[in-house]
């Protein structure tokens, strides 16, 4: 009976083992901070719900709430990332918007003339504009 429990048992703990997301869990630091803020976030939430006399209007109106909810969910959605093994984004979404800007500030310039013309004016001062008269009478060249 003892050699049954205890092949059971090492038999558990290699299913166990061999599982990605119990390996991940144990050795992933970040992951385990992850899940614990995550839990932190939604009992606070949770809580704060629960001693509302009206918790639904506690969700809609109360903006302590909400953000206490809104972190609540960034937690878990970032643990979860983590737990299938999805790396942090490693881009900036301000410099996404930077670079198409850049492209859309170029693609105007390239396309419209007035705002070439602009910009050009911007830079290196207003173009001078003057007309051309001349100081002597024209004279009839060929017809005499």
């Amino acid at each position: 009976m003892a050699s049954t429990k205890t092949q059971k048992a090492r038999s558990a703990a290699s299913t166990v083992g061999s599982n990605e997301y119990v390996r991940r869990l144990i050795e992933d630091e970040e992951l385990r901070d992850s899940l614990r803020d995550a839990y932190d976030a939604s009992r606070t939430a949770y809580g704060r719900v629960q001693n509302q006399k009206n918790p639904a209007k506690a969700v809609l109106d109360d903006k302590k709430t909400q953000r206490e909810l809104r972190e609540a969910a960034e937690t878990i959605r970032t643990a979860s990332d983590r737990l299938r093994g999805k790396e942090a984004k490693s881009g900036s979404t301000l410099g996404k918007l930077l670079v198409i800007a850049i492209v859309g500030a170029v693609a105007a310039l390239v396309v419209s003339e007035d705002i070439r013309k602009a910009v050009l004016d911007r830079l290196f001062g207003a173009e001078e504009e003057f007309e051309y008269t001349s100081t002597s009478a024209p004279t009839n060249g060929g017809a005499a």
